[in-house]
């Protein structure tokens, strides 16, 4: 079995090569292939990725390479985790928001647009390519905004599933507060792509009984101080929301405390530069401590579960997905990619029933989604009237006066990026 990883220079790949030497039983990889335009950065991560199958005892084979049609020819799976324009375009996607008002954030609001114009061209190109060589691959895609990006590689008609860490990692979290293993626990997860809400938490499966009362009742402390947000708020809603909630219920408050302080980009830069420094040590041969502060938790076991399920090796039969709605939600378009729980296998991922959703969730997925129509759009065909549209939707923004400067700004700080502008 070949995978390849399309930035695999990046600081997250150790992480997930760490789960394909752990988990080589779910997901027998014969060659992973790590594919990147930054070869410094690829000659690094590529030796430690070697340096941990080898201590481990994996017996595949490790290849890397700059040149993306010899990375995706005859590969099963493409794991897509790439970063149009590095932490430098991120740094930017999160403070010129800033100047408007409004949330600096690198997947929602205007930082997200911006990322959506910057990646889905490039997505779309590396598909292509995927369906040339080996039209039968799977493309997983990891690479953010996840639900646009996923958006654009179905509606091409690629074989395509999103991926997003943020229910495993409330999976492993409700878990540990449980006193339970992670595969005993089953979520109610639904929404979009960083919109998402844990209506339901079960154990033993989607039957289950439901314990989320007795998490909030016994740890709804602990849950809303990990969310940021009021423990009020949590035992009103009677739900769990992803930490990105918080953009949108405490818009104002977070628009406060990033102006005073470094941005995320920063912070994640300089936790690079330290962890490439680790990874040029030929003694390290196992992932340091350090990555789990850069993000990505559990998205090597996510990776390898979704992989092996899709190509027939077992894994999960349901995970959590970004893949069509297809009347899952009926208040959306068939085709607006949803976050749900799905049964997933080597035909793809079907939607598991989702119950009946409260207005006050079904209202804002409904904004969004049509943000993402009005982005993917915008993302396609180009024009400023197009990215102005996108930003004036979106319930991060919503006035005209912040979505002209918005688009201004965008426009001025992607302009390399976009052929249009």
């Amino acid at each position: 079995m070949k995978l390849t990883v399309v930035g695999g220079g990046s600081t997250y790949t150790p992480e997930l090569v760490d789960g394909f030497a752990r988990l080589r039983d779910t997901l027998p990889v014969g060659e992973l292939v790590l594919m990147d335009p930054a070869q410094d950065r690829l000659d690094l991560v590529g030796g430690l990725a070697r340096r941990i199958f080898a201590r481990q005892g994996h017996p595949g084979r490790i290849t890397t390479t700059t040149d993306l049609d010899r990375a995706v020819d005859g590969a099963d799976a493409v794991l897509l985790q790439l970063r149009v324009g590095g932490q430098a375009a991120r740094e930017q996607d999160e403070t010129w928001p800033l100047e408007c008002g409004c949330v600096g954030q690198e997947t929602t609001g205007a930082g997200g647009l911006a990322k959506a114009l910057r990646t889905v061209p490039v997505v779309l190109d590396i598909a292509e390519r995927v369906r040339r060589t080996n039209p039968q691959a799977w493309i997983i895609d990891f690479t953010n905004p996840v639900g646009i990006v996923t958006r654009a590689l179905l509606q091409a008609g690629h074989k395509a599933v999103g991926l997003c860490n943020v229910a495993i990692g409330l999976q492993r979290k409700f878990a540990a507060l449980l006193g339970v293993e992670p595969p005993e626990v089953h979520l109610d997860h639904m929404g979009l792509n960083h919109l998402t809400w844990e209506t339901g938490v079960r154990l033993g499966g989607p039957e289950g009984e439901d314990v989320l009362p007795k998490l909030l009742a016994e740890h709804g402390d602990r849950l809303a101080a990990d969310l940021r947000l009021p423990r009020a708020l949590l035992d009103r809603l009677g739900v769990v929301p992803s930490y990105y909630l918080r953009y949108y219920y405490a818009h104002d408050e977070v628009v406060r405390e990033l102006g005073t302080k470094p941005s995320r980009a920063a912070e994640v830069a300089a936790m690079e530069r330290q962890l490439l420094t680790m990874y040029a040590d030929p003694s390290l041969d196992e992932k340091p401590a350090l990555l789990a502060k850069r993000g990505g938790a559990y998205y090597s076991e996510a990776a390898v579960d979704l992989a092996a399920a899709l190509l027939g090796g077992g894994g999960s039969t349901y995970q959590v997905v970004n893949t069509y709605n297809r009347g899952t939600l009926p208040f959306l378009p068939d085709d607006a990619v949803i976050e749900v729980q799905a049964a997933v296998g080597p035909q793809g991922a079907s939607p598991l029933p989702v119950p009946s959703v409260d207005p006050l969730y079904a209202g804002l997925m409904a904004n969004v989604t049509t943000y993402e129509d009005l982005a993917l759009q915008a993302a396609l065909h180009g024009g400023r009237t197009r990215v102005f549209r996108a930003l004036l939707s979106h319930p991060l923004i919503g006035q005209y006066e912040y979505a002209e400067a918005l688009t201004d700004r965008l426009i001025a700080h992607n302009r390399e990026h976009l052929a249009w502008a």
